[in-house]
């Protein structure tokens, strides 16, 4: 037996868990001992709904992520002797993270500059907390999805590292924004990341991408979906869907009527932060939808992934019905058409399944996900109309209303997604890399 530590990046999302549980089922059912790293509140439901072990860092931004405010647990952050000076790092991080936040993102460096890996004593702070977590649990492997700082811990206590990645985080890759030619002024946390690592006296890396090459590096998706060049040393493991297997779609999704289509509508994370808007935040769809669908023949299943509805979508339409979560795998296989953020997950999931998609993607990374599948013809896209903070953002119902109702009556989509879902299948998934990690240990 082995014991793994999953980690993932700190975000609330469920995209992240839903690759990484299946994983980790697959390697608890032969006999390892996994626990997961991801404290944010929709992943931690997630997490302990699966039956798995969620391991906190003493980092406040962990403690603030997960919405612990437990006696134990502010106990636990108050006796950090770091304390003072953590939260002095994290609230400045946030107010740059606010500042510096946009849709257009590049690539991945930039992508790690905007969430405050510039910030050399969060990086720092982050890692010790890492560090101090895999010191405890004391794992043979870690195993990371997209977790800069439990990249970097894991190098500096010297384990064992395997990554799972999306093909635009590879170095090699042309990055989120693929289409367009990148500006030269582009902002990197290189020189911060390069500080830490030499402090650990692990090498520089000149891109931050190289971080999440590990001792083994697998890539979801397959070639056609998520393309990398030859010189890529990576193991493609196709798509990797989470589902209980116990689970099942509620009654009144299975009886709802065969005469209508069937539109499910997952909007993501309406609102990352409470207090203001961010680039990443659904709710720009979630408003566009009710609007372009409210007098479509269709019913529409709205789920949100734990997330709270947003009182402005109140009342919702009467073909609409509303669940904070539904098994995704079911709920695509039920679907006539899935209306999403863009996020990688929600992509594999209609591939996977056969089901066609209208994407509405949020910022760069997600509209690299849509415009790869559009490419295939499995689905078609719209762009959210934005400022130039990326904040105030728009949908045009009408516009939104056309795509719909072109993908609901061209079959051609979902031919085209069936024949990507018979290639997908073809690929081991999440048994495949649980062989791979196992022959790997």
């Amino acid at each position: 037996m082995k014991k793994f530590l999953f980690t993932t990046l700190p975000s609330n999302d469920l995209g992240l868990l839903t690759r990484s549980l299946p994983v980790a089922r697959e390697l608890r059912d032969r006999g390892h001992q996994i626990a997961f790293c991801s404290p944010a509140k929709a992943p931690t439901k997630l997490i302990a709904d699966a039956g798995f072990d969620n391991l906190l860092p003493q980092w406040p931004l962990y403690y603030i992520m997960s919405g612990d405010t437990s006696l134990p647990s502010l106990c636990r952050l108050l006796r950090s002797k770091h304390l003072r000076r953590d939260l002095k790092i994290l609230v400045s991080t946030l107010r740059h993270m606010k500042q510096s936040s946009t849709a257009e993102i590049w690539n991945i460096d930039h992508f790690m500059y905007v969430l405050g890996m510039w910030n050399e004593n969060a990086v720092r702070a982050a890692v010790r907390a890492m560090m101090n977590l895999i010191s405890s649990y004391e794992p043979d492997v870690v195993v990371d999805f997209w977790n800069p700082f439990a990249c970097i811990g894991a190098r500096a206590s010297h384990k064992p590292l395997i990554t799972v990645i999306q093909a635009d985080m590879h170095p090699q890759s042309r990055g989120f924004i693929w289409w367009k030619q990148p500006p030269p002024d582009r902002p990197t946390p290189v020189p911060a990341i390069n500080k830490i690592l030499a402090e650990y006296q692990i090498q520089p890396i000149s891109k931050t991408g190289e971080l999440f090459i590990g001792d083994m590096t697998l890539v979801v998706g397959m070639p056609e979906t998520d393309p990398l060049p030859n010189t890529a040393d990576v193991t493609y493991i196709g798509p990797i869907l989470w589902q209980r297997l116990d689970e099942k779609l509620p009654d009144w999704v299975v009886g709802l009527s065969t005469e209508r289509p069937v539109v499910w509508l997952y909007p993501g994370n309406p609102r990352y932060v409470s207090v203001s808007s961010s680039p990443f935040d659904s709710i720009v769809i979630l408003h566009a939808c009710i609007e372009a669908l409210k007098d479509m023949p269709v019913q529409v299943v709205l789920s949100t992934g734990h997330h709270p509805l947003p009182r402005s979508a109140l009342p919702l339409p009467s073909n609409f019905w509303h669940a904070p979560f539904v098994p995704g795998l079911a709920m695509a296989k039920r679907s006539d058409l899935l209306i999403h953020h863009g996020g990688y997950g929600s992509c594999q999931t209609g591939l996977y399944t056969g089901t066609p998609a209208v994407v509405i993607p949020t910022f760069s990374e997600r509209e690299s996900n849509a415009r790869r599948i559009a490419a295939i013809g499995a689905a078609d896209f719209l762009l959210p109309t934005a400022d130039a903070s990326g904040r105030d953002k728009r949908v045009q119902a009408a516009e939104l209303h056309a795509k719909i109702k072109n993908v609901l009556s061209d079959s051609s989509f979902t031919e085209n997604a069936r024949l990507i879902s018979e290639k997908f299948r073809s690929y081991g998934g999440a048994s495949y890399a649980a062989s791979l990690i196992e022959d790997f240990v």
